[in-house]
This record gives C-alpha cells, sequence and structure tokens, in this order.
C-alpha cells in the first residue's frame, strides 16, 4: 500500500478551485479552535504556556460561525486546538457538522481517541490527523512535554486502524514537527507510514510562542532543503509521486490564504495560526463581513504582486509564497519572504539562517 495523495496533496484544494473561490472572497475551508484546552505541552506549539482558557466561544456560537461559513462557500471544517478530543462536545459537533454536508478533519494528540470515538469518527467519515514524531519513545514524551505521550499516540492509532482507518472513506494521516532531535530517522518514518496507507503530514516548525523558546529543536534551512529532496526522492521512485520540495510542508503546498481563515478558541478572525493579527471578531461581526473589509487578507490573496524580497522573484511565485507565517513571526511582515526557505538563505536577510 502507498501514500493516498495526489500531485496537490490531501490537504489542499485543485488550482482550479482555489481560483475560483479567491476571487469573489469564498472559502473552501475554515479552521476553528473549539477549546485551547490540552493536556500536552508541546515545545513548538503555536499556543503559548500562558493561554487564558477564559471567554471561549461557546456551542451555539461555534455552530453559528461554522454555519456562515458554509454560506460563504466552505466544504470542509478542520478543527485545532488544543486538543479536539477532550473537548465535552466534540461527538455532538462532529454530528452538527457531518449533518450540513460538511467534511471534518481533527487534528489530534490522540489521548481521547478511545476505541468507541474512533468508531463514531469513522462512521462519521472524519479525516483524522494523528500526532506521531518519533519512532523514540521518550522523545516522543519529550516533544509531547508529557509522559506516556507515546503510548497515548499508539493507543490511538491502533483503536482508529481497528475501526477501518485507512480506506478511501476514512482518511487518516500523521502529523509530525520537523526537528533536530527526529531529523535522521524521517526518511524511515515517512514509509512507515506509506507503506501503511497513512499520509505523513511533514510540516516545518513555526518560530513562534513556545517555539522561540525551545531553540533546541530548530532545523536551519539548507538542512531541511536536503530533507525534502531526500524525501522527494523517496517518493519518486518508491511510490511514484512526483512533486517539487518547498516549504513549508513536505510534498504539499501551503496556499491557504486563498481560500480559508482560522477562528481561534475566542471568536478572533485571522489568516493562519502563524499570523496572529486578529481581523475581527465573529461576536461583533459576521465572518464574511469580517473578511471582505481586511486588507491583511486582500494582501494575501493578492500575493503576486504585494510579496516583497526574493519570494517575489522566485521562479515558484505562481504557486508558493512560502510560509506567510513563519515571515510574519520572524520579521513582523506578513508580506516579507520565507526566512525558513532554503532559496532565502543569505544571512543579510535571515536571523534564523545558519550554516547547513
Amino acid at each position: 500500500m502507498g501514500c493516498a495523495g495526489n500531485q496537490y496533496g490531501s490537504f489542499e484544494f485543485s488550482p482550479t478551485n482555489i481560483g475560483r473561490a479567491a476571487g469573489p472572497g469564498r472559502l473552501l475551508s475554515m479552521e476553528i479552535e473549539f477549546s485551547l484546552r490540552c493536556n500536552f505541552r508541546c515545545p513548538y506549539c503555536y499556543v503559548a504556556d500562558d493561554a487564558v482558557l477564559e471567554n471561549e466561544l461557546g456551542p451555539g456560537e461555534i455552530r453559528d460561525v461554522i454555519q456562515q461559513a458554509k454560506s460563504l462557500g466552505a466544504g470542509k471544517i478542520i478543527v485545532l486546538g488544543g486538543e479536539p478530543t477532550i473537548y465535552p462536545g466534540i461527538v455532538d459537533m462532529v454530528r452538527f457538522m457531518g449533518g450540513l454536508g460538511l467534511e471534518v478533519e481533527i487534528f489530534t494528540n490522540g489521548s481521547g481517541v478511545t476505541p468507541e470515538l474512533a468508531r463514531f469518527f469513522y462512521e462519521e467519515k472524519v479525516r483524522v490527523v494523528l500526532k506521531m514524531n518519533t519512532f523514540d519513545e521518550a522523545l516522543q514524551d519529550r516533544l509531547a512535554g508529557c509522559a506516556g505521550a507515546f503510548q497515548t499516540i499508539r493507543r490511538a492509532l491502533e483503536s482508529l486502524r481497528q475501526a477501518g482507518y485507512p480506506d478511501d472513506d476514512a482518511f487518516l494521516a500523521a502529523s509530525t514537527i520537523i526537528c533536530r532531535q527526529n531529523f535522521d530517522e524521517l526518511p524511515d518514518l515517512w514509509q512507515w507510514l506509506c507503506d501503511r496507507g497513512i499520509e505523513p503530514y511533514f510540516e516545518i516548525m513555526t518560530p513562534q510562542s513556545r517555539a522561540v523558546d525551545n531553540r533546541w529543536l530548530e532545523v536551519d534551512p539548507a538542512t531541511l532543503h536536503r530533507l525534502f529532496a531526500r524525501l522527494a526522492e523517496i517518493d519518486r521512485t518508491r511510490y511514484g509521486r512526483v512533486w517539487e520540495a518547498q516549504p513549508p510542508l513536505v510534498g504539499n503546498r501551503c496556499l491557504r490564504h486563498q481560500f480559508s481563515c482560522l477562528v481561534t478558541s475566542r471568536g478572533e478572525v485571522m489568516p493562519c495560526v502563524g499570523i496572529t493579527l486578529s481581523q475581527g471578531n465573529i461576536r461583533e461581526r459576521p465572518l464574511e463581513e469580517i473578511l471582505a473589509g481586511s486588507r491583511v487578507i486582500r494582501d494575501l490573496k493578492n500575493h503576486r504582486n504585494t510579496i516583497k524580497g526574493p519570494c517575489r522573484t522566485c521562479e515558484k511565485a505562481e504557486q508558493c509564497y512560502g510560509c506567510r507565517g513563519a515571515a510574519f513571526q520572524v520579521t513582523g511582515d506578513y508580506l516579507a519572504s520565507d526566512p525558513l526557505c532554503w532559496n532565502n538563505c543569505d544571512a543579510s536577510l535571515q536571523v534564523l539562517c545558519r550554516e547547513g
């Protein structure tokens, strides 16, 4: 069995659909945090350690903004965290979204994935993305900031597999953050996942929140490039998948700013988890009004004309704008060139680039 993705990857939409959504300001998907409550303390997490759990959206508010997203064209809701599987209303919310005909994708550390919840997800055709950073138990626990995390993840994986994941109607992926400690084993992990029909979702760490305080995790751009190239070769020769190496996702493209947005647990609307600039709150204005009135979102949709530096003149600029979150977190400018892209690895431009 091989990986299930196509040339656009399994986490994005076709260029045609993206173009149709970007022009008139429609959505294809929306990311949402039901709550920031989590039982892991991953050192690379985009949620700060001092994140306050007060004043989070209530179930009615969550349902309302999901309906607003659907009315804007969204067919897919991506649930982030915190940890969604320990959210008290997760079953009701999945049923609600399914009842609207929406595709549901959940990023989880597995801690709430019991055999019963796994069967429910399978029956509802929920796309599950399970955290899995390494084969090493001690390292996984360290990267989760939680003793026993490795066994928790393994139990969740077994529950999902017993429920029927993965198959044609039950997508399963593994979310892996590329860091210095797991770097050498990533080609083996990639193949292990692909051979079991589990889509690898390998991602460059965004330098924000906890990651800024844990620089021991960082991998320099030149070394990242070598990994991307190695994984591209594995995909081409072993699985017949051909893709170009470009950050921040291995074998995939981040074009979410053309068709998506994030609604935080407090109702703030942001371009993504990396661009931490609130464009408005759904408690105060409708989602459509917030998106239509946002200069930041207009700039990002028009990236070909607004992006700056080497990213603007890059030969891949039509299909890639690097990681806008990394650009914002490092430089303060969401339109700056991606500082973690190996094509931009110039000491005069980057503050994170080091010798590979």
